[in-house]
């Protein structure tokens, strides 16, 4: 049932009122002036404020405006016994939900609290629907870093720059490529992704560039490829330090002439595309090894945005952590939960392999087996070991069949290696020199699951 904060300085009308609307099923807590008010607003998680006006410390006009300020998406009800017309309609311009005079008529204002709790929850889930619609999410952080990386994105979006943006996996390399498309002048334009990684060698020049129909066995009618589909608009290439050699020539030409040839045809087409590449590799250290040209690294690399991995900015772990938590407390429908000092100091203290895509699972995985509030025991039972390796003991604790410690540790390495190659099962299957197929039972033994 919803929660009602109710701020009165008069303890008869707060006793009223909150007999009437606990009878009415819902939950109800008392502030007895603004200033006590204002702070339960700002900490706690309420889905609907009944204020008055005309109160000690901090008036309810104050109280209106401090808490739209931090908590817009809350309606607040304000109930005053000396109010006038004017003073109605200027609570109801700062951002007040309704006005109600007092002694309240009951009827009116159960029917007010019942129409804010709809607005609420239409806000909510009309959040919810944008998170699944749009992936272009607000980058999260006040580390220096971060600062300097949503400067760069500033001076650079307007441009017409090649962007290659570094760092390790689920570091949100994807979301600085799709701030840069927003903030361009071609973000009317499509976006067009393409993860080199996941596609198949012989298969990459053709998603690419498009193939002719006939071009090889099973081009049985003609394709546009990736250049053609960002046309007016912004390619991604995730991952560009796994393409083929023979797919780095043809980009770097794409590049240089701003033309492409379809697999199998003799025909240029002009393209009209800016391109923003990703990797988590060195690619200057792949250029020696032979395994990138140095000339498409150059081509690419007109601006550097380097992402750090979250070890490198714990300091955004709880700006990431409650972020996370009321978003997923969103999607699931649930009650907000918050996080403890001491959970939070334990998350900061994680040694984040996985980067922020771990940080969310964690969290999501948290906010499901805990209660109201989540705690530093639950952290360490629910989360990874601490940096410095924690106590085996721990894991060990957890088990009484070796097959069973055997199958979870297996789990978690192939879970692990999968991720760190963006799912690359072939790849994977060769650092761990076992066959393919062999990974692939694997997989399904344990119902691994790409994010």
């Amino acid at each position: 049932m919803a929660s009602i904060l109710l701020i009165d300085d008069e303890k008869s009308i707060r006793k009223t009122l909150k007999e009437i609307l606990e009878y009415e099923g819902y939950t109800v807590d008392e502030a007895q002036d603004g200033t006590e008010g204002l702070r339960m607003i700002q900490e706690g998680d309420y889905d609907i404020v009944l204020c008055d006006i005309k109160m000690p410390k901090m008036d309810g006009m104050e109280v209106l405006e401090k808490s739209q300020q931090s908590n817009p998406d809350v309606p607040i009800i304000m109930i005053s016994g000396h109010g006038t017309l004017e003073t109605a309609v200027d609570a109801v311009k700062k951002g007040a939900f309704d006005y109600v005079a007092k002694p309240p008529d009951l009827n009116r204002l159960l029917i007010t609290i019942r129409n804010a709790l709809d607005k609420s929850n239409l806000i909510t889930e009309t959040k919810v629907l944008k998170r699944k619609v749009t992936k272009t999410r607000e980058i999260i952080g006040d580390s220096q870093s971060i600062q300097k990386i949503k400067e760069t994105i500033e001076r650079v979006a307007p441009t017409e720059a090649r962007v290659l943006i570094t760092g390790d996996n689920g570091t949100g390399k994807e979301l600085v490529a799709r701030w840069i498309h927003e903030m361009s002048n071609r973000a009317n334009g499509p976006l067009v992704e393409v993860n080199c990684a996941a596609i198949p060698t012989e298969l990459i020049e053709s998603e690419l560039f498009g193939h002719e129909k006939g071009a090889f066995t099973s081009a049985i009618k003609q394709r546009i490829g990736k250049f053609e589909q960002a046309n007016g608009g912004t390619l991604f290439l995730d991952e560009i330090g796994d393409m083929s050699a023979n797919a780095q020539a043809k980009v770097l030409r794409a590049l240089q002439e701003n033309k492409i040839t379809r697999v199998g045809g003799d025909k240029d087409f002009p393209v009209d595309v800016r391109v923003i590449a990703a990797t988590n590799k060195d690619l200057l250290a792949e250029s020696d090894r032979g395994n990138f040209r140095l000339d498409l690294y150059h081509r690419l690399c007109v601006i550097l945005i380097h992402v750090p991995s979250l070890n490198e900015r714990t300091d955004d772990i709880p700006l990431l952590a409650e972020k996370f938590v009321k978003e997923i407390c969103e999607d699931y429908g649930m009650p907000r939960k918050t996080i403890t000092p001491k959970a939070m100091l334990e998350l900061q203290n994680i040694t984040w392999t996985g980067n922020i895509r771990e940080l969310r699972n964690v969290v999501e995985r948290l906010v499901i087996l805990s209660d109201q509030k989540i705690t530093e025991e639950e952290v360490i039972a629910f989360a990874q070991s601490p940096k410095g390796g924690g106590n085996p003991k721990d894991i060990f604790e957890r088990f009484e069949k070796f097959q069973d410690f055997k199958d979870y540790i297996e789990k978690e390495f192939i879970l692990h290696r999968l991720n760190k190659n963006t799912w690359n099962v072939s790849k994977t299957a060769e650092e761990l020199d076992i066959q393919r197929s062999h990974l692939y039972n694997k997989i399904e033994k344990y119902n691994l699951k790409r994010d």
